[in-house]
């Protein structure tokens, strides 16, 4: 009985029975109401596979991917240094915060057109649409890391006559840190949403070029294998960032309080 309840106290196993349940009631959905429109799990399951067997998908992997590794080291490069800008000096905030909210409300597909008269259809709009989606994410949180710092901290340690380069190295940046790691995973979510949208609205290619064209063919194992295929790898580089976080910031997954476990 002891081993049992320390089997299902563990994430793990939730997270399996949870998927269970899901995927018995995608597959009795599938078979009873579903039709060609929402084909069974069972055949999505031997879609996936068979797919990542075809060349198709590779390419597809690596057109969409340009775009995301690109937008989104572009959104670390630029929004870091500015959230920790903004952060750092209120003066520098009231001048631009309002173009951060801008960025902040504006629906990304009305932006589509935009790119495309200004800088056509090809890789530099896609990096600018994966950009525009994820660096918001990026600039708050390192923003918010670096205000949410005891300012006494910073009073201290000029009494003790740290000089400005100082103050960032022992007191800013370690203690934005943590926030700023948020930001980049969360971050990394909006640039894969960023990346598949782009492809759907504005250029056919890579995932969204095999979405639409499975969709026009009617072919639904392989259009929702590839969603899946989507998914997977927004999950698999999200647990990434998640282990790149824990690592960079030791301190603050000690700092978090343990769950029970009685």
């Amino acid at each position: 009985m002891t081993a049992l309840r320390g089997v299902a106290s563990r994430p793990l196993f939730y997270q399996l029975l949870t998927f269970a349940v899901f995927a018995a009631a995608w597959e009795a959905y599938g078979r009873w109401r579903g039709g060609i429109l929402l084909p069974p799990f069972s055949d999505t399951a031997v879609a996936t596979v068979r797919l990542l067997g075809e060349g198709e998908l590779w390419h597809a992997l690596y057109v969409s991917n340009q775009a995301l590794v690109l937008g989104f080291a572009a959104a670390v490069v630029l929004g870091v240094p500015t959230g920790l800008l903004l952060g750092r000096f209120p003066a520098v905030e009231r001048y631009t915060d309002v173009y951060l909210n801008i960025l902040l409300v504006t629906p990304m597909a009305a932006v589509i057109p935009l790119l495309i008269m200004s800088t056509g259809i090809g890789l530099l709009s896609r990096v600018i649409l994966v950009t525009l989606f994820s660096i918001v994410m990026v600039v708050v949180n390192a923003r918010a890391g670096l205000r949410q710092i005891d300012p006494s901290l910073i009073e201290m340690s000029r009494t003790l006559g740290a000089s400005e380069a100082q103050i960032w190295r022992r007191i800013l940046i370690p203690g934005a840190l943590p926030a700023i790691m948020t930001g980049l995973r969360l971050g990394l979510g909006r640039a894969v949403t960023g990346m598949v949208i782009v492809e759907l609205l504005m250029v056919s290619v890579g995932f969204g070029g095999l979405i639409l064209e499975y969709r026009s063919l009617f072919e639904a194992p392989k259009l929702y294998a590839t969603i899946v295929i989507i998914l997977i790898e927004a999950l698999t580089l999200i647990a990434a960032a998640r282990w790149a976080e824990r690592r960079a910031t030791p301190w603050a997954a000690a700092s978090t309080p343990a769950r029970s476990t009685t």
